[in-house]
């Protein structure tokens, strides 16, 4: 085993009232893929910046490799001084490293590098705090919600990255996939103290539940013991009490661990009001648009029914929440309609934490200003009583929004949305700064919720178990404007597009051996000084060509946006699907014919 280039041992720390850390310890060994887990206010990140060296524990001991680099990801960084983004992110460079790695992680992570940073919104912050902790591949890469506010195929790419790097790395993220494919270690940080799995996040969830059951257990066996000995200690033999002094401390330490025992830390108990029921017809949409300086949203239809659950994904700058807002109504399309159903009491989780009030208290955010109880499920409850349901405290009754973590504001927005009756639930971005246990509890909210659910989402596992169908753009990699829905959720929908792709190819073989027979009309012509027969035939008929090939992409389309086509029908969906890949390419194939016989036309005639 390689010696430790981290150690933390035995770290105590408290800010008053019961130790934040009792205990807990980490230790990093070079090539090391840590996962550190915990529910939010454990303190994995107060353990990760003592690692950094940027808080001070109170006892217990902390090694670190002299020569050993070490690099956290801050969550606010500090930009004074800075002009631009590459100049922050250079600044993180030692001697000897090499300047082309900022401007490479700059372009992956969607940066120019010359962004003012007093300019930049929070993700565009912390893309920057990203690119300047991995530029150097320092020894240890110290990573607190790494993937916060990226895209998925950022937050892809982000893995490959970090599975290529000689960093040893410890992670903080509440994304379970992002954590399966990356860690080989596991770090539990539960009641102040630490326990490690050499496994990867995949087994984690399965190792907590033994070891709380082998915990429980061990409780109910404390338990009898006491009942036992206090049994013996009433009916005894009063000389042989006498003599067994040592066995009355030994009950005495017993009774002492029984009541010191603490559990641990209780989950998020709610549900969500659910409002009267909807029409069934919830949204229809007919051939909406929408562009600003480019399509945002080329013509799109769709028709959402009660009960249905609707994912939406794909890069950022796509039109995700542009083109939800067009579905609810919230933004006019600039041609098409867009109908909502009757009886719509629509509740909505914003991904923007900070347009909370910082100054506004708890209670007053939860009741709108009326007085300290709330009307839940047609029950008035004590505001102080509701909060504890999402793992607040009493006493934070008064507390300003301010001083809340980023998983304590988002427990906040989440128990106000659940308080007020919907039959429509929009989220954006809802699991951002949740931690694992309370992601779970919001996905069998969705799963189970009678009404209708539209989301934005990057977070692949959370999309896999809640949404019934996807919608995504038809080009990832150059958005433009057009999008599909497909039946299931992110995996369904990557599994589909292969199926699509796979008989593009096929149909794409089979047209090769034609056109390679077939000479270039602009090469043949070019020593001819005009155009042939052929190519005037070609230049006229083109259009209309390309113009048949639009309406029958067009009419495929508006087969694909029936929701119920693919559950009804797999084979026809993938079959459209494959058709339109190859209108698509012929289409394309079409219009640069028909730009390069234009071109050649006014070329030959001066």
């Amino acid at each position: 085993m390689a010696p430790p280039i981290l150690k933390l041992d035995d770290i105590f720390l408290s800010f008053g009232g019961a130790p934040l850390l009792a205990g807990a310890g980490l230790q990093v060994e070079p090539g090391d893929r840590i996962c550190l887990v915990g529910r939010n206010g454990s303190g994995k990140s107060t353990l990760m910046k003592i690692a950094a060296g940027m808080v001070e524990q109170q006892s217990g001991e902390v090694f670190r490799h002299p020569s050993s680099t070490i690099r956290y990801l801050e969550q606010a960084p500090d930009f004074a001084g800075y002009s631009t983004v590459q100049a922050y992110a250079e600044a993180g460079l030692g001697p000897g490293d090499d300047p082309y790695r900022v401007t490479y992680l700059l372009e992956h992570l969607g940066l120019t590098g010359q962004e003012d940073p007093k300019t930049l919104s929070g993700g565009e912050s912390r893309r920057a705090a990203l690119a300047r902790v991995m530029a150097p591949e320092p020894d240890i890469l110290l990573l607190d919600e790494p993937t916060n506010h990226l895209d998925l195929p950022t937050i892809e790419w982000l893995e490959d990255e970090l599975r290529k790097t000689k960093s040893a790395l410890v992670l903080i993220s509440h994304d379970r996939r992002f954590l399966e494919k990356v860690s080989t270690a596991t770090v539990w940080l539960d009641r102040g103290a630490s326990r490690r799995l050499d496994r990867s996040f995949a087994h984690f969830e399965v190792w907590r539940d033994e070891v709380l059951e082998a915990e429980e257990l061990e409780q109910h066996k404390l338990g009898k013991a006491i009942e036992r000995e206090e049994h013996w200690l009433r009916y005894g033999v009063t000389a042989r009490r006498k003599r067994n002094m040592r066995r009355l401390g030994e009950l005495q330490t017993m009774r002492a661990s029984y009541r010191g025992h603490k559990g641990p830390q209780g989950t998020v108990q709610a549900q969500i009001t659910e409002g009267r029921e909807s029409g069934k017809l919830v949204i229809e949409a007919e051939n909406i648009t929408k562009a600003y300086d480019r399509p945002i949203v080329a013509p799109f239809s769709i028709r959402v029914h009660r009960g249905d659950r609707i994912g939406l994904v794909g890069p950022n700058g796509a039109g995700k929440t542009t083109l939800l807002k067009m579905l609810t109504g919230g933004l006019a399309p600039d041609s098409g309609t867009v109908k909502l159903g009757t009886n719509l009491e629509i509740a909505t989780l914003d991904q923007k934490r900070e347009d909370l009030n910082p100054e506004e208290t708890l209670s007053h955010y939860l009741t709108d200003g009326r007085g300290e109880t709330l009307l839940v499920n047609g029950e008035q409850r004590h505001v102080a009583g509701y909060m504890k349901d999402f793992l607040f405290q009493p006493e934070q009754i008064r507390t300003p929004i301010r001083n809340l973590s980023g998983g304590e504001r988002a427990r906040l927005m989440l128990a106000r949305i659940m308080a007020r009756p919907s039959n429509l639930l929009i989220l954006d971005e809802p699991t951002n700064d949740l931690d694992i246990e309370t992601l779970d509890l919001l996905q069998e909210i969705v799963a189970g919720y009678n009404g209708t659910v539209i989301l934005v989402s990057h977070d692949r596992d959370f999309l896999d178990r809640t949404v019934t169908s996807t919608i995504a753009p038809a080009n990832p990699e150059a958005p433009d404007g057009r999008w599909i829905e497909y039946a299931g959720g992110y995996t369904d929908m990557l599994a589909q597009r292969k199926g699509a792709q796979e008989e593009r190819r096929k149909a794409e073989k089979a047209e090769k051996p034609k056109a390679e027979a077939a000479a270039s009309p602009a090469e043949a012509s070019k020593t001819k000084g005009k155009l042939s027969y052929k190519q005037k035939f070609a230049l006229e008929n083109l259009p209309k060509e390309m113009a048949k090939a639009e309406a029958e992409i067009a009419a495929r389309e508006k087969k694909m946006a029936d929701p119920n086509l693919f559950a009804r029908d797999p084979a026809a969906f993938n079959k459209l699907a494959a058709e339109m890949e190859k209108l698509r390419a012929s289409l394309t194939k079409m219009e640069e014919e028909w730009l390069e016989l234009e071109l050649l036309r006014e070329e030959l005639e001066g």
